[in-house]
Formats: structure tokens, sequence, C-alpha cells
């Protein structure tokens, strides 16, 4: 599949803590954002989920974005954050929420917090959410953040994600949103049978390629290129800087 570099550029969700007045929840920008993604689960070659369209229209993305971006909230495109991040892409946290097949009694983790934008969106769709974010101010105020907006059923640590969450697993998804040169080990063994991945892969500045991991009853795992895709890399602690 060929590279899509407007419709597919995404990177780690990070975010400096929003204003706790500052919330825009009337509704009106998530109607024309689920406009603007309409058709997003084509690049998978799938008809999107009603069920992922109604998360996306439950979360008001200006609540995840810095105060001057507010306006742009509704627009399909990642914006600047703090810590020289962005606010990934909705046609992307659309997509990757469909690909991981979210259900009510699912327990999932995500790695890569930042604002807590696609933690909120999948946070409508499953049980309980565990998220990891490297940057220890990033994830204290994607918590504060969640918590303020009712995301009671998400849980955020800082860490390494790349070591995942072992004393809850095993988990039925995982969702990775940043770039890592291979899968990580842990994060494959922390993965139920049955259970899926989506992560991109791929080296640090070039193109990766999105990829559905799937873990299969006897433990085999098989993987499935989806779409060539832009991250920032999967890193250790204190990697998150200007880029």
């Amino acid at each position: 599949m060929g590279t899509r570099w407007p419709l597919a550029l995404a990177v780690l969700l990070a975010a400096c803590a929003a204003g706790k007045g500052a919330d825009r929840v009337d509704g009106s920008d998530e109607a024309r954002l689920i406009r603007a993604i309409a058709g997003f689960a084509t690049l998978a070659g799938e008809a999107d989920d009603p069920r992922v369209v109604a998360a996306i229209g439950a979360v008001p993305r200006a609540a995840f974005v810095l105060p001057e971006w507010r306006d742009a909230a509704a627009q399909d495109r990642a914006l600047p954050i703090c810590h020289g991040q962005t606010i990934s892409q909705p046609t992307i946290v659309a997509l990757m929420t469909q690909l991981l097949r979210p259900r009510p009694g699912h327990r999932m983790l995500e790695v890569g917090t930042g604002s807590g934008y696609q933690a909120a969106v999948l946070s409508k769709l499953v049980a309980q959410l565990f998220s990891i974010e490297i940057v220890p101010e990033l994830a204290a105020g994607a918590a504060e953040r969640l918590a303020r907006l009712g995301h009671a059923n998400v849980q955020v640590r800082a860490g390494d994600g790349q070591a995942g969450w072992p004393e809850e697993a095993p988990f039925d998804g995982i969702i990775v949103t940043a770039a890592a040169p291979a899968i990580p080990a842990p994060l494959v063994a922390q993965l139920k049978p049955g259970g899926r991945m989506v992560i991109p892969v791929g080296p640090r500045d070039g193109v990766q390629v999105l990829k559905v991991v799937e873990k299969g009853a006897d433990g085999q795992v098989t993987e499935t290129p989806i779409l060539d895709v832009r991250f920032v890399p999967l890193t250790g602690e204190g990697a998150c800087g200007p880029r």
C-alpha cells in the first residue's frame, strides 16, 4: 500500500494540562469532526464501525489540545501540543481504535498516553484501560484531565511502555502510539490468546508500517500490515523533546 503522508501522519500523543474552565463540550465540534473523518476505515478495507464513530463524537477533542489550537480541534489534522509533540490525526485515532476490535468487557493497554485523547476515545468502548506514558508530567496531566472528564475506567501511570504493565496482564488488546523498530516481546507476552495489538513498526526517521498483531488460541502470532505511517519513536526514559 502506498504512503499517504497527509492522511497517515500520526505521532505520539502529548499535551500540557489544559485549563479546567476551557473544555468545550457542546458537541458541535465533534459533529464536524465525525463528518471530516467519514470513511476512515476504508484505509484498512473496512466500513466505519458505528461504535467507533460514536466514541469519537462523545469526546471533546478541544479539551486535549493547547488553548490556541482549540478552534482547529474539529479538523482532521494533527495539532501541536507541548514538548514538541502533537495530538494525533483523528482519522488515525479512529482507525487504530477500530483495528483493536474493542468490546464492552475488554481490558486493554495503551502505550503512550500523551494528552489522553486516544485513551478517552477507547475508554468509551472497553471495560478498563491501562495507559503508560514515558514523560511523568504528561502522565500526571493526562490522568487529571481524564478523571475530570469522567473517564473513570482509565488508569494512567508514568513508565517505559515497552515493558508493558505485567501486573495487570493479560490484555484483550494493546495499542501503541509510537513506532518501534521491532514488536516488543513483553507486549506480545502480555496479549491474551485471541487478542490484538495495533502498533507502528519501522525505522526512527522513516516510513513505518501500521500493523495488526494477533495472537491465536495456540499462542501463534501473526502480523498484518495495514498502512504506511510516520510516528515518533518508541523509546526509553527521557526521550521526549522537540523534534
